[in-house]
């Protein structure tokens, strides 16, 4: 470059900079991401746009800013931006600018993950539908095609961000971007036509000039200058595929997805903080957790199949937007912690060392800067560390950080936050707040069984389900018409063959039978359905169902959906068989009521006169109601319906399936955390109903006449729906006089020598309430958890009246764990203290 190009550059980016507040180079070398040519230790969460709401946006952030994040991690949903190609949508919840924007208002970074494959529990992995049908592609591999196709999108999402000036180098919060995502999972079968697009991907993406680095994330083969990433439940054993780049973790997997028909799954955080704690202690700089909020999964947008509506993911933010303790406190203290040791991490390779069994010691040293991580890997047996002289304590599955590589500010088993019991409080019926004039507050429209559309077609034989809807709906009418003279009145059997992912057969109108599949690995359906027929004509109508198209796999976009057959009619009075799978069938896709739009509640001839039909297939509800009062989250509990589709003034709050329950046996009463951790480890709500309460977000309701509408697909009474409000129970925290004092009080050594002791601290959730009362409160021996406390073996008698005079009346309260506090009602036994309160 000439001198005369190097002085246009230069004013070029001096005028980008000009306009905004700050620009930032973006770089990294072996240890860390450079800001401005700085190292930085940098922690990040997820939180998907689309998966809230903009008027949720901003205090999502907040508080992950709040709770020691540096950077907010998201992935671009190309379905939902794109849903016709060429026309876009990035309005509502689909407004990306809007977010990053927001990120940045709130200070902090943003990683852009383009993909733009997704996966996520997504439908179809954020792939648009109408990709599927151009002529020629194959998705994910060396294919013109789909290549074109894909860095037309990625450039148009760049090519957005820099026109709003959101990348670091322009002065917005952008630090990183990635371009496809966990390729590498799943690549073998593509073979060298993978290795060819991955190459090609790289390429693609880093011409596209954004000014910060790019990532891939488990993929080892990314070529350079892409940064190879690691997700998972630990990362502390990954090495990146070059000594140039950091060792970055894109998604620490803070719990897992709830599926229909399967039990809740839960992380513990002191696994999830042994797992962070190890990660820095073995190198790594830049720790994001997936997720950090999950959200709900709106509209049609699950994947799958079967992925629920919610998408809370026992996330430190849960899925309405309330703080989840104590993961999201003992998570922010670890990041205070390591925060404390940054100054020694960016600047050295650790020295790792191994002082006995499954124990490890890592030390960072740079001039007078120290920092050491003590580990125990060992899941049962704690351990005392010997290090510069000292002993320390270092419980099972555990690690120690000193900041000065002397004195303990945290140990990952140790939890200092306090923890909340969260509930749904019951407002009302749906009814009791209806504004409708029937006496039930509800009116109904039934959905004609089978073919009812114009739009129907003819064709032999039995087709392809996705091919044939476009996703355009989750229902697919297969008829047709049977000639039985000599077989009339008999008992037959009705054998279906379906990919699914879930089937219900009508016979002359009448429903016979349902069936769905099991899982997302086993979701084909074969069933056989006892069935009456009638002499002469006998119309078989068999509906199947999508519930979220699959998101993952090699080669998942054309895994397919439907009735693939044979469809056998066995038993007949003659003793023959027919296959019916080569006739001529009539199809229809989708519903009358989607045609009609009666989500919306406006259109249709909605009857209230007569009797409510309940417990019935195929009926569209509607009715009015009043919001739930207070600002408190807000849910409808679908308990007393089967399955179907809700919508509140015209906004689809997602599928509901109470019927679909969480088998029995794979649930335990307690969860150790010690040990690796699996998503079916630490399990709860076996042989209930996986999910009975779905989120309306408050930004959707009017204090008044809001319009419920509801498409019941196997049979319900909506009478028994009701509203509940999501409230924080009872603040709790129980701390022992062994427990380390709070990371904020760390000190290496204060002035007198004496150190700090432990404190229990309690704050409430919301900025306007205060501690109204003390449930419990015990110092000495107190056992049980938080809702379940007692009184262990000695507990002092001052208890009770030195916290309620610390806390009542105020937003927070602070007590120190001793005998200096609360006397000594047991000499020469380890004592802690444990409180219960409320806030109004």
């Amino acid at each position: 470059m000439g001198r005369s190009q190097i002085v246009l550059v230069l004013v070029w980016v001096m005028g980008i900079c000009a306009s905004t507040l700050w620009c930032s180079t973006v770089d990294y070398d072996h240890r860390a991401l450079l800001i401005d040519g700085k190292r930085r230790v940098l922690i990040s969460g997820s939180i998907h746009y689309p998966r809230s709401t903009p008027e949720m946006w901003p205090d999502l952030i907040q508080k992950s800013k709040d709770g020691g994040l540096d950077v907010i991690e998201t992935y671009v949903f190309w379905n939902q931006h794109e849903p016709v190609r060429g026309q876009y949508n990035f309005e509502g919840k689909n407004d990306l600018v809007r977010f990053i924007k927001a990120v940045a208002a709130a200070g902090l970074y943003a990683h852009l993950r383009i993909g733009p494959y997704a996966c996520a529990e997504w439908n179809y992995g954020g792939f648009p539908l109408w990709l599927h049908f151009l002529p020629g592609i194959k998705f994910r591999t060396d294919n013109e095609p789909f290549k074109a196709e894909m860095k037309r999108f990625t450039a148009k999402i760049v090519d957005m961000m820099k026109q709003e000036k959101l990348y670091a180098s322009q002065g917005g919060p952008i630090i990183l971007s990635q371009i496809e995502n966990e390729y590498g999972n799943i690549d073998p079968p593509y073979g060298a036509a993978g290795k060819s697009y991955i190459k090609w991907a790289a390429s693609m993406a880093t011409s596209l000039d954004t000014g910060v680095p790019w990532v891939m994330c488990q993929q080892a083969d990314a070529p350079d200058p892409i940064i190879n990433t690691c997700n998972g439940f630990y990362c502390d054993q990954f090495t990146p595929n070059s000594n140039k780049k950091p060792k970055m973790w894109t998604e620490n997997w803070t719990g897992w997805f709830l599926s229909f028909g399967g039990a809740t799954p839960h992380r513990p955080v002191e696994d999830i903080a042994f797992a962070v704690a190890r990660f820095f202690q073995r190198g790594g700089t830049f720790q994001n957790y997936y997720m950090y909020h999950g959200g709900t999964n709106f509209d049609r947008t699950s994947g799958g199949p079967f992925i629920a509506t919610s998408y809370d993911y026992d996330a430190p933010i849960d899925e309405y937007g309330i703080i989840r303790q104590p993961k999201w406190g003992h998570l922010k203290d670890l990041h205070k912690a390591i925060k404390l040791c940054e100054e020694a991490l960016i600047a050295t390779d650790p020295e790792i060392s191994s002082p006995g069994f499954k124990l490890e010691v890592a030390v960072y040293k740079t001039g007078d800067k120290c920092a050491a991580f003590l580990a125990n890997d060992n899941d049962k047996s704690d351990a005392t560390i010997k290090f510069n002289g000292n002993s320390y304590q270092v419980p099972a599955w555990s690690v120690s950080i000193l900041p000065d590589c002397k004195n303990v500010v945290l140990n990952t088993a140790k939890v200092n936050s306090a923890s909340m019991i969260s509930s749904f409080k019951t407002e009302s019926s749906i009814a009791d707040t209806s504004l409708e004039e029937s006496t039930s507050g509800w009116s109904w429209i039934s959905e004609p069984i089978g073919i009812s559309k114009a739009d129907s077609f003819n064709k032999i034989g039995l087709v392809e389900q996705i091919n044939t809807t476009a996703d355009r709906s989750d229902y697919l009418w297969y008829s047709l018409s049977v000639d039985l003279q000599d077989d009339g009145g008999s008992q037959a059997v009705l054998h279906v063959q379906s990919l699914g992912h879930a089937l219900h057969a009508f016979i002359n109108g009448k429903l016979a039978g349902s069936s769905r599949g099991l899982d997302s690995n086993k979701r084909s359906i074969n069933v056989d359905i006892p069935i009456t027929l009638v002499a002469g004509k006998n119309t078989i109508d068999l509906l199947s169902l999508t519930v979220g198209l699959q998101n993952y796999g090699s080669f998942f976009d054309i895994w397919g959906a439907g009735i693939t057959g044979p469809v056998i009619l066995k038993g007949l009075k003659n003793g023959n068989t027919v296959d019916l799978s080569s006739q001529k069938w009539t199809y229809q896709v989708g519903l009358k009521g989607e045609d009609l739009g009666l989500s919306s509640g406006s259109s249709g001839e909605w009857n209230s006169q007569s009797t409510l039909p309940t417990n019935q297939p195929f009926i569209w509800y509607k009715t009015n109601f009043a919001a739930p009062t207070g600002s408190n989250p807000v849910a409808i509990d679908f308990t007393g319906m089967g399955k179907g589709e809700a919508w509140v003034n015209g906004q689809s709050i997602g599928r509901f399936w109470p019927t679909s329950a969480a088998p029995n046996g794979v649930c335990s009463d307690s969860c150790n955390y010690r040990g690796p951790y699996t998503s079916n480890k630490c399990q709860t709500n076996c042989g209930n109903p996986s999910q009975t309460l779905y989120h309306v977000p408050r930004s959707w309701l009017k204090p008044d006449g809001n319009i419920l509408v509801l498409f019941e697909e196997t049979g319900g009474d909506p009478t028994k729906i009701s509203f509940a409000t999501k409230q924080v129970a009872s603040l709790c925290a129980h701390i022992s006089d062994s427990h380390l004092p709070p990371v904020e009080l760390w000190n290496s050594d204060t002035e007198s020598g004496k150190k700090a002791g432990p404190v229990l601290s309690l704050e409430c959730p919301h900025k306007n309430q205060v501690i109204s009362s003390i449930k419990f409160a015990s110092y000495g021996t107190p056992l049980g958890t938080c809702g379940e406390y007692y009184h262990g073996h000695c507990s002092s008698n001052k208890a009770m009246s030195i916290v309620q005079k610390a806390c009542i009346g105020s937003r927070s309260c602070s007590v120190g764990v001793s005998t200096d506090t609360f006397g000594d009602p047991c000499k020469g036994v380890p004592k802690s203290l444990a409180v219960e309160a409320t806030c109004t």
